[in-house]
């Protein structure tokens, strides 16, 4: 049978990367969900789209009982950590009540739910973590995210969370930027840059996020994965590699604890994963951070033309 996914949150990094690898694909139908207007129209023309407010059960159930997915690929969700603690009403209704939302016509129409996670349900004292790890968060986001994990697991049809870290990657018509393009262009313009070297993630390239979400909905895949790189990096690491990409002067680069910067949610110290899970079971192979910055270089200097 024909997967038809739809994707929620398609104007956002996620959703867009998983247009650009899903679209091109004759063995299956999409369909791009976002609140608002398209903004990947001017990208592809070809692409199906309805526009859909998660925080709305109303328009979730018309347009899942009208477009009939197979399955959905969850990627909307306030990321913002510090907003997140500043605004927690907005953070509730788009992290959490949204998914009841979505698991609750997922039910009604028995859909396939895959659901996007974070490192940050951690407290970050023992990274990399597993997949049976004890979660523990310590900001609000987080404690958001964790309670969508919940709703997600009590579901009464098949569902996945893809848990994962710190995504970086090129977004269209969004000043959004990330660390490989800031590091790269501060130094270009001989700024100097302070970066943290007490927080270890293991970063994630938003074009093997994508894949991930694929490979679990080509294996209909159910439970719990960790998708993200391989490398366990500090911000500081990767500015060094950045740097040394793009032959930049690494005198630049100031080392700096977390503590330098004043930011109202805490981030936990030492997260990652352990992706063992996910690399036996979905053959899911991510790229280097050495070929992540290739990437996103050339992807960068492509929109600049």
């Amino acid at each position: 049978m024909k997967k038809k996914i739809l994707i929620t949150g398609s104007n956002g990094l996620l959703g867009q990367k998983l247009a650009e690898l899903l679209l091109p694909r004759t063995d299956i139908e999409l369909l791009a969900t976002s609140r608002g207007e398209n903004k990947l129209k001017d990208l592809y023309s070809n692409l199906p789209f309805a526009a859909m407010d998660v925080t709305d059960p109303e328009q979730v159930e018309q347009v899942v009982s009208q477009h009939k997915p197979t399955h959905i690929i969850h990627t909307a969700a306030m990321t913002n950590v510090d907003q997140c603690e500043s605004d927690r009403e907005m953070a509730l209704k788009l992290n959490r009540d949204a998914v009841q939302y979505l698991v609750d016509a997922c039910e009604k129409h028995n859909v396939h739910l895959v659901h996007l996670s974070t490192d940050f349900i951690f407290d970050g004292e023992a990274g990399p973590y597993k997949e049976d790890a004890a979660a523990n968060p310590i900001s609000f986001y987080g404690e958001t995210k964790l309670m969508a994990e919940e709703i997600v697991k009590k579901a009464n049809c098949k569902w996945a969370i893809l848990r994962t870290v710190l995504v970086y990657g090129v977004v269209h018509e969004y000043g959004r930027t990330n660390i490989v393009l800031w590091v790269r262009d501060s130094l270009r313009s001989g700024k100097q840059i302070k970066v943290v070297t007490d927080q270890f993630r293991t970063p994630t390239l938003a074009e093997d996020l994508a894949m991930g979400c694929w490979l679990a909905v080509q294996h209909d895949a159910e439970g719990i994965y960790n998708i993200s790189g391989k490398e366990m990096l500090t911000p500081y690491d990767m500015a060094l590699m950045v740097a040394d990409y793009f032959d930049l002067d690494k005198s630049l680069i100031e080392k700096a604890d977390a503590s330098t910067f004043s930011q109202p949610a805490k981030r936990p110290p030492r997260t990652g994963f352990d992706i063992t899970k996910a690399e036996t079971e979905l053959g899911y192979k991510p790229h280097s951070f050495q070929e992540g910055i290739g990437m996103v270089a050339a992807q960068a200097d492509k929109l600049a033309r």
